[in-house]
C-alpha cells in the first residue's frame, strides 16, 4: 500500500471574500449553496467583490482536495487525480497541492484551457456561499484518473461535485469499480444539499452497490432519502454505506454502523468562517482509520479539526495545527 487515500474530485482555485447578505441578495446569490456559473459571470462577480471587498484568500481547492490536504497535513500519504489547465492558476493549483504534501500527475498533463475557479463568499454569521466556473475540470474523465496509483491505495474518496458533469460522473462510478476490484474501500461525500437535490439519480449512479463510507450533513441525508427524520435518513443510507457519518454543526456528528450509533460532541468555538468544515471533517475521520483509530476516536480527532478550522478564515489550517490536535487526541 503507497497511499492512504486516493481522491478524485474537481480542482478549482478557492478565492475567499468577506462579504455581507445585502450583497448576495443585490446579485441574486442564493445563500448558502454552491452554484454553478458561467465564466463571464464568474469574472463580473470577481471584479464587484475585489472592488468592494477585496480578495481575503487564495488556495488550491475543490471538496475532496480540501480532505486529501487535510489527511497529508496530519502525516497521512495520499494522491489527487484531478484536471486543471495549462494557465497561472494552473501552475498555482499544482504547486499548491505539492506544498501541502500531496501528490498528483499535473506537471505531466497540461491542456489548453481555463482553470476552475471557486468563489467564496463569507456572510457575518460565517455562512459560506460559493459561486464556481468548472472550467478545465468539467472534463475531467477516465483517462484522468491514474489507476495504478489507485490500486495502491487503501481508500478511494470521491467528492460529490463531479455528478454536474457527464464525463466526470463517469471517472468517479469507473474509480469506484476498479477500487473494488481490487478491494480498495470507497469513501463518498454528498458535498453539498444541491446535488443531492438536482442530481440525485447522478449520485446514486455513482454509489453503486454501496460504499464504505458515507459522509453527508443532516440536509443531505433527508434530501437524499426523502425521509422526515433523521433516523430514518440514517436506516435508509445504511443500505447504500457500511459507515454513514452525518455532520450536524454546532450539535456534533453522528457516526453508524450496523447496529451502533455513536454521538461525536461538538467543540464549542466562535464560527469566522464555515468553508470546508465538512471537507476538513472527512479528511480527519479518513486519517484517523487509515491509522488504526475507533470510530469514536476519529470523529473526536474530526470534530476537534472543524472546529479549529470554523474559528479561523478559509478552508485549510497550518501543519502545526494539525500536529497539536493530533497531540492532544493520541497522548
Amino acid at each position: 500500500m503507497t497511499y492512504h487515500v486516493y481522491g478524485i474530485g474537481n480542482a478549482l482555485v478557492d478565492m475567499e471574500f468577506e462579504t455581507n447578505e445585502l450583497f448576495l441578495k443585490q446579485k441574486g446569490i442564493e445563500k448558502g449553496l454552491m452554484t454553478l456559473i458561467e465564466k463571464d459571470q464568474q469574472e463580473a462577480l470577481l471584479e464587484s467583490l475585489e472592488k468592494e471587498f477585496g480578495i481575503k484568500k487564495r488556495a488550491s481547492g475543490g471538496s475532496a482536495a480540501n480532505s486529501i490536504v487535510a489527511i497529508s497535513q496530519f502525516g497521512g500519504k495520499t494522491f489527487y487525480a484531478c484536471k486543471v489547465a495549462d494557465d497561472e492558476a494552473g501552475e498555482f493549483y499544482m504547486k499548491d497541492l505539492e506544498k501541502a504534501g500531496v501528490e498528483t500527475k499535473l506537471a505531466d498533463i497540461k491542456e489548453e484551457g481555463v482553470t476552475g475557479k471557486c468563489v467564496v463568499m463569507v456572510t457575518e454569521d460565517a455562512e459560506r456561499t460559493m459561486s464556481t466556473y468548472l472550467g478545465i475540470t468539467s472534463d475531467f474523465s477516465i483517462k484522468d484518473l491514474h489507476l495504478e496509483e489507485l490500486k495502491k491505495s487503501e481508500y478511494l474518496y470521491i467528492e460529490g461535485y463531479l455528478v454536474t458533469s457527464d464525463v466526470s460522473r463517469n471517472a468517479a462510478v469507473h474509480a469506484r469499480k476498479i477500487a473494488e476490484e481490487n478491494q480498495v474501500k470507497t469513501a463518498f461525500t454528498f458535498s453539498d444539499p444541491a446535488m443531492v437535490t438536482y442530481f440525485k439519480d447522478g449520485v446514486t449512479e455513482i454509489i453503486g452497490d454501496g460504499v464504505d463510507i458515507l459522509f453527508c450533513n443532516e440536509e443531505e441525508a433527508q434530501t437524499y432519502t426523502a425521509k422526515e427524520t433523521l433516523d430514518e435518513a440514517i436506516t435508509e443510507l445504511q443500505k447504500i454505506a457500511k459507515k454513514v457519518v452525518v455532520t450536524l454543526g454546532s450539535k456534533g456528528a453522528l457516526i453508524a454502523t450496523e447496529g451502533k450509533r455513536v454521538n461525536i460532541e461538538a467543540s464549542p468555538v466562535k464560527a469566522v468562517d464555515t468553508n470546508g468544515a465538512g471537507d476538513m471533517f472527512a479528511g480527519a475521520f479518513m486519517y484517523a482509520l487509515t491509522q488504526g483509530m475507533s470510530d469514536r476516536d476519529a470523529g473526536m480527532l474530526a470534530s476537534e479539526s472543524a472546529a479549529r478550522l470554523v474559528a479561523t478564515f478559509g478552508a485549510r489550517l497550518e501543519k502545526d495545527v494539525h500536529q497539536a490536535i493530533l497531540d492532544k487526541y493520541l497522548n
